[in-house]
């Protein structure tokens, strides 16, 4: 079915069909189910694992939630979180992060130049930077690309205080990557709350 849509006086985009095509929702499926399988070739399994909170619980909450808002609706969260999400890169990087995940689960990380990371890097991160032009042209997989950002941000980012923590000498010590989620989850909370919502500007 075709979806329409349209702008009312205020601006605002109109979602005349809430309805998603079989073939936007296997792609999407498909797309995140890629993403694991990458996540596991490059970090195993139970990293994988906390990765579908983002990625499965993206495409999930993207189901759940027919809208299709306008970008001017997330602009704010969404370039707010990825100003957050690289400064929490940059504290997982200084605080060595990557060697935590070594010593709990015994799986050495892969180079960052593997093949495997690479893939990983240009299919999540490259996707997210794709959510303007595609939800700014009312593109449904754009959207959905969207809910596993935010939900990446807002949900498995609290792998640092709900799962990490219970990995270290002294339980609930700081684990690389707490201090910067702490502004980062919210955000992204934001975001889905406004991903949620229908014409909002």
């Amino acid at each position: 079915m075709t979806v329409l849509l349209g702008r009312d006086h205020r601006g605002f985009q109109r979602d005349r069909d809430a309805s998603r095509s079989p073939a936007i929702i296997a792609a999407a499926f498909l797309f995140s189910m890629l993403v694991l399988v990458l996540g596991y070739a490059a970090f195993g399994f139970w990293t994988m694992l906390i990765f579908t909170s983002g990625f499965l619980g993206g495409f999930a909450l993207w189901l759940f939630f027919p809208a299709n808002p306008s970008f001017a609706s997330i602009k704010t969260p969404y370039f707010l979180a990825l100003a957050l999400f690289v400064l929490h890169r940059i504290e997982e990087y200084s605080m060595d992060f990557f060697d935590r995940p070594v010593a709990i689960t015994g799986i050495s990380t892969p180079d960052v130049g593997s093949w495997q990371v690479i893939l990983l890097v240009l299919l999540s991160v490259g996707a997210w930077l794709l959510v303007p032009p595609l939800v700014s042209r009312g593109y449904r997989f754009g959207t959905y690309l969207a809910w596993t950002f935010f939900a990446a941000m807002g949900i498995t980012e609290l792998a640092h205080f709900v799962v990490f923590p219970w990995f270290t000498p002294q339980p609930f010590a700081y684990f690389p990557g707490m201090a910067s989620v702490v502004m980062l989850a919210p955000v992204a909370w934001w975001g889905m709350w406004r991903l949620s919502r229908r014409n909002l500007i």
